[in-house]
């Protein structure tokens, strides 16, 4: 398995912002999203076979909580699986978060999935594989990335028309993020201002919730390995 860092820190996003974390990024991706804050992920990494990996999560003992991220996750499947299972049996509690593009079907029941549907302003638009929507249960989160009101009004209309609310537990809407912010923890770094979201989501009286990167409001918005 090919991966770029494993840390500990907060959640930074979705309904667990917050609570503290294990990260697992792995290397690679396939997808060139506008936006991306993870472009170091592209290439390179090292190479640790599974019981390396569990190794150095032990070493980042009380936590219990583990993210595997990227990149994305699900191009290393063949291996990423099985060391799921093995955590899982652990007594370990497991996210993913995932760009929609790839199938999730593999993925354990009992780990949270974070999955992406990416909107025009990625410039990766239409590359969800529908099929992942029926694997969702009440535990996942479907994630929208918004950089303008186009954006919204994609997000909008799909959660309207394939009734996200009733697909998944929870479904995200996270204004995009400079890649090139200043070192202030700001929201004036954010692509789209998250008050102009809000009054969107609220006029429209969207069943969904405004996540932000808390990680880039703790520490400088460039900074790694939090």
């Amino acid at each position: 398995m090919y991966l770029i860092e494993i840390y500990k820190s907060v959640q930074g996003e979705s309904s667990h912002a917050g609570r503290p974390c294990i990260f697992v990024r792995l290397a690679g991706c396939n997808l060139r999203c506008s936006w991306c804050d993870s472009e170091y992920t592209f290439t390179g990494g090292y190479k640790l076979s599974e019981d390396q990996v569990v190794a150095e999560i032990e070493k980042l003992a009380p936590v219990r909580l583990i993210e595997f991220t990227g990149g994305e996750p699900l191009l290393q499947e063949r291996e990423l699986i099985p060391l799921m299972h093995r955590l899982l049996a652990q007594g370990y509690e497991l996210m993913i978060e995932t760009s929609g593009e790839r199938s999730v079907d593999t993925v354990p029941k009992a780990v949270h999935k974070i999955v992406d549907v990416k909107c025009p302003g990625s410039g990766e638009s239409g590359r969800f594989r529908m099929t992942n929507l029926a694997s969702l249960t009440d535990r996942d989160e479907l994630k929208f990335v918004i950089t303008n009101r186009d954006d919204y009004e994609f997000a909008r209309d799909f959660i309207r028309t394939h009734d996200l609310a009733a697909r998944a537990g929870q479904i995200l809407l996270s204004p995009a993020f400079s890649k090139t912010p200043s070192p202030e923890r700001t929201a004036a770094n954010a692509l789209l201002d998250p008050r102009e979201l809000v009054e969107w989501m609220l006029a429209d009286g969207l069943p969904a919730r405004l996540s932000l990167q808390i990680h880039k409001f703790v520490w400088e918005p460039l900074k790694k390995g939090v």
